[in-house]
Order: structure tokens, then sequence, then C-alpha cells
């Protein structure tokens, strides 16, 4: 099935956002945006939540149960060694352990998480709408409905009052985003 899109292409972060802005209250639906770098108003504009910082949290609580109990079976239960008079279960010891080896689980498996549910694999082929969507240009993606003219020329009328340096139409095929 063929998709038709609308592409405006910016120069400045002002006038990206206000044309986001400007075209929801339009009612326009923006199948993407891509910019050069961070912009959390974006993300706050467009709606989109994120799960990871709870699923971070998860992964932390993990880590730290995994291995306190891990220090405490190796320590206590199954090698109880007595050196320099301490007890077996002497947790003061394990809290440096513990500290970084949750660093290091909490951030392994939100690299995992991330990578699976943004559908990030090695050989996955991405359908790029301007090539300079990272580079230094803010690029704002529109879904056409080829039966709505209206829609389109309305799109594309509020991408350039708010100053897009470029329209572009696509029709591609199979968009993997």
């Amino acid at each position: 099935m063929t998709m038709m899109y609308k592409i405006g292409i910016f120069d400045e972060e002002d006038k990206f956002i206000s044309s986001i802005r400007m075209l929801q209250e339009q009612k326009v639906t923006i199948f993407d945006v891509f910019t050069p770098y961070p912009i959390h108003e974006v993300f706050h504009l467009l709606k989109r939540k994120s799960k990871l910082p709870t699923a971070a949290y998860f992964f932390g609580l993990f880590g730290i149960i995994a291995t306190l109990g891990f220090l405490y079976y190796t320590s206590v239960i199954d090698w109880p060694i007595v050196y320099g008079g301490k007890p077996f279960n002497s947790f003061p010891s394990f809290i440096v352990v513990t500290i970084i080896i949750t660093i290091f689980t909490v951030t392994i498996l939100s690299l995992a998480a991330f990578s699976l549910r943004s559908k990030l694999f090695p050989g996955r082929e991405n359908t790029i709408f301007d090539i300079r969507a990272t580079d230094n240009r803010f690029v704002i993606v529109v879904n056409m409905d080829p039966n709505d003219k209206s829609l389109s020329e309305n799109a594309e009328k509020v991408m350039q009052d708010n100053g897009a340096i470029e329209i572009v139409n696509k029709e591609l095929e199979n968009v993997k985003a």
C-alpha cells in the first residue's frame, strides 16, 4: 500500500515548533519529526510518553536484588569463610559492588529495551525521509490523505507560513520508521 507524505524542512527550531503547533491546531496528523538534537518540547507537543524510565526503575530493582542475593549466597551459604574477623553476612562490604553492578544492569537492560522497542537491530533498513534530517535541519513528516486535497494544501500553507525552507511530497510504500 502506497502512502503519501508531505515533508516540511526547517532550518530554525522556533519556526519548526510553531509549525508543529499550527498543524496540530488545524488537526493535521503528524507522522513523525526529526531533529538534529533532542527537543523535549516536541516530545510533549506530540503527546508521546516513554515507559523507559519506569522500566529502568524495575531493572534497577532487579539489579539490586539479584546482586545482593548473589553476594549473600556466595559469601554466607555456598562458601562461608571467616577472614579478617568479619562475620559471614557483612553487608557493608556488599555496598560498592551492588551499586556498580546495579548501574551496569540498568544501562545494559535499558539499552536492550530501547533497541527492541525501536526495532533497532543490525541489518535493518530504514526509510529516510530527508537526508539532512539529523545533520542540521528540522523535519516534519505529515500523513496525507489522497482523497482530501484541502488538508494537503492546508498543511503546506501552514508550513510555508511558519518558515519552511522546503516542502516535498513523497510517495512511499514500505515505511520503516
